[in-house]
């Protein structure tokens, strides 16, 4: 267990808002979206979706006084995959976004990699707690 730094609460505060306001704009909009970016909207949606629980697993550690290391460490990896993974989608051929689409996925490819580095040090800002 860890003792979150103010600054890794921060972070992981902010990476619950962003995410959560993709997941509402993605769960909902996801049809009005997709013709924008030329990306399918099941695509878009299922990403919505899964950002709704990603934001309740983040907000409520960027809430608690103690978590579990092994925990901010999952969200830490978790945004470096989906930073590799985003980049990887560009590049595999599975879909065609327009440019205003492929804008879309490396920005938030950007944010979620900056959301990483940013756990990261506030993870190493973080006091280690004894437990019983």
């Amino acid at each position: 267990m860890i003792r979150p730094s103010t600054f890794l609460s921060r972070a992981l505060l902010a990476d619950a808002i962003f995410s959560g306001v993709a997941a509402v704009a993605l769960t909902l909009g996801a049809g009005a979206l997709a013709p924008f970016l030329n990306l399918p909207d099941v695509l878009l949606r299922e990403t919505g979706l899964f950002l709704i629980a990603y934001t309740a697993l983040v907000g409520w550690l960027a809430m608690r006084s103690t978590v579990a290391k092994a925990l901010v460490l999952l969200v830490i990896v978790g945004n470096a995959a989906w930073t590799l993974g985003s980049i990887a989608l560009l590049f595999s051929g599975a879909v065609s976004p327009n440019p205003l689409g492929q804008v879309f996925i490396v920005a938030q490819a950007i944010a979620t990699g900056v959301f990483a580095e940013l756990q990261y040090i506030g993870m190493r800002k973080s006091g280690e707690t004894v437990t019983a």
